[in-house]
């Protein structure tokens, strides 16, 4: 399961948010990845806003992106607002990025 997950995260790290020019893995908008033993895979992610403008098309691409990968039986996202995505849940490499750090 581990080699999975690393898989569904390297496939999470080429997506990206459009209004930044960091992937939503290293943005903090993924909170969960939950793989059950029949390969099922929930995402728990975040926008950066409730009002993103991408709300409908950025968790359907993570869902189809993720569910290409081998071995995956079904991909769902459950987009969640809270905890509320804030700019201290970006990884240093998101905030070196961005000039922040």
């Amino acid at each position: 399961m581990e080699e999975l997950e690393n898989k569904i995260i390297e496939v999470l790290k080429t997506i990206y948010d459009p209004e930044i020019p960091v992937d939503i893995f290293e943005l903090g908008l993924i909170y969960e990845v939950n793989i059950d033993d029949d390969k099922n895979v929930e995402i728990v992610m975040t926008l950066t806003s409730p009002n993103c403008p991408v709300a409908e098309s950025l968790p359907k691409e993570v869902e189809d992106k993720v569910g290409e990968i081998e071995g995956i039986t079904t991909a769902k996202v459950a987009v969640v607002f809270d905890p509320p995505w804030d700019k201290d849940m970006m990884s240093e490499v998101a905030q070196l990025e961005l000039g922040l750090l």
